[in-house]
């Protein structure tokens, strides 16, 4: 601070002009506020991921430059259908080869070219994936250009539209012979809003006897009033996602978000 600030500051407390808290704040803020509004969003979404995460030892959320990119064109309502739905797949191929690789990994060994060896990771094969229909069918299409020979269920579910709760009704499972055998099963849905949809498909799942443990949900966007949701009826599965969104508006949808998922990516917008 220079020295001529000082003196003035000194010489107006000397004549009893002495700024409130609130005066001495307004005026921080108008100084900053070319830069203050979008760092303070940054820093409460950094803030809100890490306090999930630490709340959550189960709880992934994927942190890529990559990621930060598509999410910005996907977001953008005035992305054309085609382009939402190239960056849409090519987001969900990232996720999907990370939802696989915390399912179940083994150590493998190999020879190079160069006569060298080389020590790594492969995915095994005691994986399935499930899908919620319909959305979930554009993150399982990503999983199986990943793994193609994965074995693959389905669920329908739909939101009763005619409650406020919008509560979630299950009309359709179709699951893969003994799914309680796999050592892990992919759950795929790309939005996380309420967790109703989301805990109904877990529910499914532990009735076919999976075990609650065994269950990875990975989704491209998902908010805290999900996660809480669905870690306080199922505190053992593990969620993983692309990214954390911090509201839901009174329609249940979240908020920044990106709209209806399924619409868009599907192209049936009204």
């Amino acid at each position: 601070v220079g020295c001529g600030r000082i003196i003035r500051v000194e010489k107006e407390y000397k004549l009893g002009i002495k700024p409130t808290a609130e005066e001495v704040a307004a005026k921080e803020a108008t100084r900053t506020a070319p830069w203050g509004g979008k760092k303070a969003k940054e820093k409460r979404a950094r803030t809100t991921t890490s306090a999930l995460e630490a709340q959550y030892s189960r709880l992934e959320v994927l942190n890529m430059k990559s990621l930060k990119s598509l999410h910005l064109m996907l977001r953008d309502r005035r992305t054309p259908h085609a382009q939402f739905k190239h960056f849409a797949d090519r987001l969900m191929r990232i996720l999907a080869e990370e939802s696989l690789a915390s399912c179940a990994m083994e150590y493998a060994t190999v020879w190079t070219p160069t006569g060298a060896e080389y020590s790594g990771m492969v995915p095994t094969n005691n994986v399935c994936a499930v899908s919620i229909i319909r959305a979930g069918d554009a993150l399982l299409d990503a999983v199986l250009h990943c793994v193609p020979s994965i074995a693959v269920g389905k669920i329908l579910i739909q939101r009763n539209e005619n409650t406020i709760e919008k509560s979630p009704i299950l009309f359709y499972s179709k699951l893969p012979p003994r799914i309680a055998g796999y050592g892990r099963v992919l759950l795929v849905d790309p939005m996380l809003a309420t967790g109703g949809s989301a805990k109904l498909a877990i529910q499914t799942l532990i009735n076919a006897g999976v075990e609650e443990q065994n269950i990875v949900f990975a989704n491209v966007v998902a908010c805290p009033h999900g996660i809480h949701a669905v870690f306080e009826e199922f505190p053992h599965i593990k969620i993983i996602t692309s990214a954390l969104d911090p509201d839901l508006n009174e329609y249940k949808y979240i908020v920044p978000g990106l709209g209806d998922y399924g619409d868009r990516y599907y192209n049936t917008l009204l």
